[in-house]
């Protein structure tokens, strides 16, 4: 169990008289609870846990962490599949219950605090009709998507969440509360928009919203022998697609507990309803779906529907990569390696870039991959930890069967924990020099490194 000398708690006992939150640590009421992030997989124990309140306890709680000489993790939302969240004996300074949200429907913008998930948000906005790109899963939380990049269903209307991003309220290594925007230290604006948590704790973002009220949106499921067609017929119908229509295409588990595969596409279009007739009819006039469900919803529904696949608590393990092309090679191994998958819960997901996303230039933000084409997500999840080295086995064995359509670049929010120096070259590209030379002038000391780890450049 980590435990603090005598010295820390000494400074513990100081920091506490005016610490707005909550300090726990091992044996303490909510410690257990509070330790546990989404993945069940994740089993680390932090000598303190600092859960704040606001900005003052974020910095008083960097402070302690390093007058101490403890490792630093953050926790927004939790849900990093990697744990990265979580610090074996050093101090986790947790956001999760700062969730203050505040629209404005004139200016079109919203504030939240670092610890708000894209349910939250997603419902606060929408009060006034408007939205932004935010994570395709609910429960996520928009601190670690946003600073990875932030990929959903809107980007192909609007862009990632960085490129909606206005402003970001970061303490960074030496206690520092700054603002960071276009105007303001423009070069940290810069690198948080894809770089990670490498540079400092964002206790709170500011976004640009556009009116939204209802997309089109839902699901449509085939039997696993139809798998070939479908996914053929997703890479046609997706490289002609407009903006508006967002598709992701998978090979999953019915949620009935069956075990049964099928082979689903989920779409959401945000262009007005005659659009969305019109361009999902191709879609909808495909094959002999086993479940077609699709229709208007409020855009916040969209954000749920897969939110059943990854429940909290659940073991996972993923892997990710880009591909070079989606051709039928590509297509007939991730069949094969889905026919064999131990886990009635795993899925292989594919989602296309394009769009708005697309018209970035690479180094505009510090999100590199630009061009138009297709991610590649296996994800690994399970319940029960005896499952666990079969899981992972399946997982690296897929990801090993299709290196062959591998593309160089890496989504930064897929990477796992053993996932080595090219994969964090990969997601970071031809960006990752600048973003060094960042990482020297704000955090030297690479205090934050548990992350998707930027070294300091040399000097």
């Amino acid at each position: 169990m980590a435990l603090l000398e005598t010295t820390e708690t000494e400074r513990l006992k100081t920091i506490a008289t005016t610490f707005s939150g909550l300090l726990l640590r091992p044996g303490d009421d909510g410690y257990e609870d509070a330790r546990r992030i989404h993945n069940g997989l994740i089993d680390k124990r932090p000598a303190l846990i600092a859960r704040c309140r606001g900005t003052a306890d974020i910095a008083e709680a960097l402070r302690f962490a390093r007058e101490s000489g403890l490792e630093v993790s953050v926790r927004g939302g939790g849900h990093n599949v990697a744990g990265r969240a979580v610090t074996d004996g050093g101090v986790m300074i947790d956001l999760s219950l700062m969730r203050g949200i505040y629209v404005d429907p004139v200016a079109r913008t919203a504030r939240a605090q670092g610890g708000v998930t894209w349910r939250e948000f997603n419902r606060e906005t929408a009060v006034h009709g408007l939205a932004t790109t935010g994570g395709q899963i609910s429960t996520t939380g928009i601190a670690g998507l946003t600073l990875g990049g932030g990929i959903g269903w809107l980007a192909g209307t609007y862009g990632l969440a960085v490129d909606n991003l206005i402003s970001v309220e970061l303490v960074t290594a030496d206690g520092e509360v700054v603002i960071a925007s276009e105007a303001n230290h423009p070069d940290l604006f810069w690198a948080l928009r894809g770089g990670g948590g490498n540079f400092g704790i964002a206790a709170s973002f500011e976004y640009r919203l556009h009116p939204l009220h209802e997309v089109t949106g839902g699901l449509v499921a085939y039997p696993f022998p139809a798998a070939r067609d479908v996914l053929r017929f997703f890479r046609t119908f997706v490289e002609s697609a407009p903006d508006d229509l967002g598709v992701v295409a998978a090979l999953v588990h019915a949620p009935d507990g069956s075990g049964a595969k099928l082979a689903a596409l989920v779409v959401c279009h945000a262009g007005s309803p005659d659009h969305a007739k019109t361009d999902l009819k191709p879609l909808l006039e495909f094959g002999s779906p086993a479940l077609s469900e699709v229709g208007p919803m409020p855009y916040p529904v969209i954000n749920t529907i897969l939110d059943s696949g990854y429940p909290k608590g659940a073991l996972n393990y993923w892997k990710s990569t880009f591909l070079r092309s989606f051709d039928d090679g590509a297509i007939d191994a991730m069949i094969d390696r889905f026919a064999v998958s131990p886990s009635p819960m795993s899925a292989i997901v594919v989602e296309y870039f394009h769009g708005a996303t697309t018209r970035v230039g690479v180094s505009d933000t510090a999100v590199p991959h630009r061009l138009p084409g297709y991610n590649l997500l296996i994800t690994g999840v399970w319940t029960g930890p005896g499952a666990t080295e079969d899981n992972i086995a399946w997982t690296r064995a897929t990801f090993a069967t299709l290196q062959p359509y591998a593309a160089a670049g890496r989504w930064l929010n897929y990477l796992e924990r053993d996932d080595g120096q090219d994969a964090v070259r990969a997601a970071y590209g031809p960006n990752y020099a600048r973003l060094a030379e960042v990482k020297r002038k704000y955090d030297p000391d690479n205090v934050f490194r548990l992350n998707v780890n930027i070294e300091p450049a040399h000097t």
